[in-house]
This record gives C-alpha cells, sequence and structure tokens, in this order.
C-alpha cells in the first residue's frame, strides 16, 4: 500500500465520521430541539425523514457517478454541503426550515457513503476488503462516540444551535481534508503514476444496468437493508427522548446510550468485518440484523437498566457490522466497475426504511403515549431483514472470478 493510499484511507474515515455524526446528532440534540420549537414526536419525525428523502434520491446517483468521475472533487463538494446543512440548522425556527435545511445535508450525506466505500474497495486487497472497510467505517463509531460526549457540554454550557454549528465547523474541515488526499487510483498497486483514470476505466468491466438490476442478489439484499434502515433510525431517533422522558434520566446520562452503541459499534465493526471475510458476508448479516432486533426488543421491553444498557451494547454490535459488511458484499457479487452504482442502489433502498421509520415510529409514540410500539416495531424489522437473507445462506459466496447474481461469470476483476 502506497503513502497515497493510506491518505485516502484517513481522508475516508473522517468523511464517513462527520456524515454519521451530522446523521445522529440530530437524535442527540432532539431534545432541547423540542422544547425551542415547540414540535411533536411526528413533526420531528419529518423533519429526520426529510433529510433520509434526500439521501435516498441522491445516493444512487451519487454511487453511479463514483464509477465515473474523480472521487476527489464529488467527495470535496458534498462534503461541504453536508457541513453547511448543519451549520445552518442552527438558524431555524420552524418545522418547513428545519426540514429543507436537514435535507440540504442528507444531499451531502449521500456523497459521504457509496462513492467513500467503493474508492475504498478500489484501493483495498481484495482478500481483506471486510477488514479494511470495517477499519475505516470505524469512523462512524468514532464520530458517533466523539460528538455523543462533545454534544452534550456544549449544550451544557451554550445551546442546541452551538452543536449543529460546531458540527458544521468540522464538516467544512473534512472537506478541505478530502481535497487534500481523495484520488481515484491509478493501479493495482496504488501508483498514481502508472495509469490515467481512463486507463482504469477501461480495464474494468462493464456492467450494463439491465444485468444487475436483473439480479436476485441484488434485490433480496436491498429489501434486507431498507428493514435494517427502519430498525436502526428508531433507537437512533428516539433511544435520548425515551431515556430522558419515560426512563426520566438527566439530559447527559441519556445521550451516554449514544456512546455505548458507538463504541460497541466500532467492537461489531472490527469483529464481524473480519469474520465476514472468513464466514462471507450473508452470515455475518444475518447475524447483525438478529442482534439489532434483539436488541430493539430489550431496551423497550425488559424494565431494568443494566439490562437495557446490554441491550444496547447489542444493538451497537450489529449496527456497526451492518455498513462494512453489506458495502464489501457489492464487490462478492458484481464487478468493480459496478461496485458504486449497486452501493448507490442499496442506498436508495436503506434510505426508503429510514424515511418511513421516524415517522411511523413517531407517530406511534404519539398515539400510545409510549416508546414500546416503536421499538417493538423496530425488531420485528430487523428479523424481516434476516429472513430475506435466508435464500442467499448457502450459496457460495467467495468463488473466485464469479459473481453469484446472475450476471455472466466471464467478468472479472
Amino acid at each position: 500500500m502506497s503513502l497515497r493510499g493510506y491518505g485516502v484511507f484517513t481522508a475516508a474515515f473522517f468523511t464517513v465520521s462527520i456524515a454519521y455524526a451530522v446523521r445522529y446528532g440530530y437524535g442527540m440534540l432532539l431534545p432541547g430541539m423540542l422544547a425551542t420549537l415547540d414540535i411533536t414526536k411526528t413533526q420531528a419525525g419529518v423533519i429526520y425523514a426529510a433529510y433520509f428523502g434526500a439521501y435516498t434520491v441522491f445516493s444512487p446517483i451519487l454511487g453511479t457517478l463514483s464509477d465515473r468521475f474523480d472521487s476527489r472533487i464529488l467527495l470535496t463538494c458534498f462534503t461541504a454541503l453536508a457541513a453547511a446543512g448543519a451549520l445552518l440548522m442552527a438558524f431555524v425556527t420552524t418545522v418547513p426550515e428545519a426540514a429543507v435545511v436537514f435535507a440540504l445535508a442528507g444531499v451531502g450525506h449521500a456523497a459521504c457513503w457509496a462513492p467513500v466505500v467503493s474508492l475504498v474497495q478500489q484501493w483495498a486487497d481484495d482478500r481483506h476488503r471486510g477488514t479494511t472497510l470495517a477499519v475505516v467505517t470505524m469512523g462512524s463509531g468514532v464520530g458517533i462516540a466523539a460528538w455523543s460526549l462533545l454534544l452534550p457540554a456544549i449544550v451544557a454550557r451554550a445551546n442546541w444551535q452551538a452543536g449543529w454549528i460546531q458540527l458544521g465547523i468540522f464538516g467544512c474541515f473534512v472537506a478541505g481534508l478530502n481535497f487534500l488526499f481523495i484520488r481515484n487510483p491509478g493501479g493495482s498497486d496504488g501508483d498514481l503514476s502508472t495509469l490515467t483514470r481512463a486507463d482504469v476505466t477501461r480495464t474494468l468491466p462493464r456492467v450494463s444496468c439491465r444485468q444487475f438490476l436483473g439480479s436476485l442478489h441484488l434485490w433480496l439484499i436491498g429489501c434486507s437493508y431498507l428493514l435494517v434502515g427502519f430498525t436502526v433510525l428508531v433507537p437512533f431517533t428516539f433511544l435520548g427522548v425515551y431515556a430522558a422522558e419515560e426512563l426520566h434520566l438527566p439530559y447527559t446520562t441519556a445521550t451516554r446510550f449514544f456512546t455505548i452503541i458507538a463504541v460497541a459499534g466500532m467492537a461489531g465493526k472490527l469483529s464481524l468485518g473480519v469474520l465476514s471475510d472468513c464466514w462471507g458476508r450473508i452470515r455475518v448479516m444475518m447475524i447483525s440484523c438478529c442482534l439489532l432486533g434483539v436488541g430493539c426488543w430489550g431496551i423497550a421491553n425488559v424494565p431494568d437498566l443494566r439490562l437495557k444498557i446490554f441491550f444496547v451494547v447489542l444493538v451497537g454490535i450489529g449496527f456497526g457490522a451492518v455498513w462494512p459488511v453489506y458495502a464489501a458484499a457489492a464487490m462478492d457479487f458484481f464487478p468493480k466497475s459496478a461496485a458504486g452504482s449497486v452501493i448507490g442502489v442499496w442506498t436508495f433502498f436503506l434510505g426508503l426504511g429510514s424515511i418511513v421509520s421516524p415517522i411511523v415510529c413517531g407517530w406511534s409514540i404519539d398515539f400510545s403515549g409510549s416508546y414500546t410500539w416503536a421499538f417493538n416495531i423496530g425488531s420485528v424489522a430487523a428479523m424481516l431483514s434476516a429472513a430475506l437473507l435466508l435464500p442467499l445462506l448457502y450459496q457460495s459466496e467467495r468463488t473466485p472470478g464469479k459473481y453469484k447474481c446472475g450476471i455472466k461469470s466471464d467478468f472479472r476483476v
């Protein structure tokens, strides 16, 4: 691995970090926003849904563009856009304003996942893609953990608006980092001097949209990803408010649940991400889904606080492993030249689940006056996600030089 490759991995780590800090910082800052903006849980869900609506629409577009255009420009511009959205969230006064501004951040985040993990896989050794993605995407866990400690301190000293401002400033720093370090790979060893971007494009097999859209793997994994997106948004939207309102914990203590998820998520990324290189992606995906499902059920239905923390840890482990393992599966079943497009399509499915989840679960909380139904619905969605992967479980996932998706096996990477 060249120094340039390590520079790419470093920039990718921080890009994922700030993207997920902004994305899940919403749940951490929501208790203060509810009081200041005087909004219901359903309206809070609508704001979040606007973010994921924009994220969903733009993810497949930017995933496809990442296969064809300069990643440095793409990641610099859209990381700056996500930062701008975070900054502007500090100045919203109404639900429509917040929805529009947070949607802007969602557009920016759309370039901070599919293009990033596609680029990282192009620089990584094929034998260790799961491990490499696990390490790089640990940025999400580090970002969530760090900001779950920083934001309560910022809010205590100032207000929730200051939290958004600090997130935006850090996002601008990461955009500059991307401009300095992100590069498309030039050759198999990562040496930019050997090939131009056009040369690399010509050496990779081209797969038409019709080919990969006709793949059973694409649709089963995509629908599974949709349900994962639904489940993950339940704790990340409402866990902090649940801890404050129903468990009657202080705000600072309530936000520590996000720290627990983030730290457990990093452990999940490393352990299950590495195991996915040995056990296969599908098996590890199913384990992650089951951990999320059991965790959500336990948070809502087990009365003892210490046991609730245990179930929060399970959610964190499952949450952490989901992202790198689903992303690594793209190159198990599809050629490298289509990886960005495939991950973009899967992210579209993820976004659909993420749009519906905060609205449905927010409404269930307003209607029932309890958070139990929201977490139980998330648990059921996670178990259904695992069940959708069962038809793929016993199929070979690691046959060299072939793609198990209905695409002709004479494609090579």
